[in-house]
């Protein structure tokens, strides 16, 4: 709990990863995958209750060894195009009713973002409820090279044109605002953004900046990439 506002941390984790299977237990330096969220999560103090929303067993059963109650949540949510907001309604309300208790603030923390930490959550957190805002995102600066003005599209007869016309206006990246993406790290949303405005969003949303690398993991070259970031630091660390 954070000044009183009772907190859900979500851990969306499905079994029907196409990329890798089962990526969320996939090993990363000799863990599965979603230990390292569940290791975040044991470090904050604001959370009153922690839930994986999953369709898989296995995953159910990892997420309990690492002291995570689950959330089963039905098949109508288990394919590869379900919204984020349909499975953080469902896991309130179900954690609701299971607890007795309504949650103010939940967090959604996906387990492809192994790079977190605990400063990030606590961040995003407190900014939310101090700032009063409906949703909080925890977003990473994008390459100015991959600015969306600079961004190209090809059509179907092969001709090539820009992605935003404005981009012709663009000599120098100087002119460029600075723009950013979402790194899955941190979504902190009160209970009104997600049973009432039906929206991860929110009227009134902002973001956490992380400078720190951080990659979602989609792919084996992925974990490879995490995992030497992660023998990287730990090897500084030692030294």
């Amino acid at each position: 709990m954070y000044k009183n506002q009772r907190t859900l941390a979500v851990v969306p984790a499905r079994g029907g990863s196409k990329g890798v299977h089962l990526k969320n237990l996939h090993p990363l330096c000799g863990k599965p995958l979603l230990a390292y969220t569940a290791d975040v999560i044991h470090q904050l103090a604001y959370f009153d209750r922690a839930v994986v929303s999953t369709d898989h067993q296995q995953i159910a059963q990892v997420a309990r060894e690492h002291n995570l109650s689950v959330v089963y949540r039905p098949e109508e949510l288990s394919g590869d195009r379900i919204g984020d907001w349909d499975v953080l309604d469902h896991a309130l309300r179900e954690a609701e009713r299971e607890d007795g208790v309504l949650y103010d603030v939940v967090v959604m923390l996906q387990p492809t973002s192994p790079l977190r930490k605990a400063e990030h959550d606590r961040a995003t957190i407190e900014k939310c409820v101090d700032g009063n805002w409906d949703a909080v995102w925890t977003v990473s600066p994008t390459d100015l090279k991959y600015h969306p003005l600079k961004a190209l599209i090809i059509d179907e007869n092969g001709a090539m044109d820009l992605y935003d016309a404005r981009g012709k206006q663009i000599i120098a990246r100087q002119q460029l605002q600075p723009v950013y993406h979402r790194n899955g790290v941190a979504y902190a949303l009160t209970r009104d953004c997600i049973l009432n405005q039906k929206t991860i969003m929110g009227a009134n949303w902002s973001a956490v900046v992380i400078e720190e690398p951080q990659i979602s993991i989609d792919t084996l070259e992925d974990f490879a990439k995490v995992e030497k970031l992660m023998k990287s630091s730990s090897a500084k660390a030692i030294s």
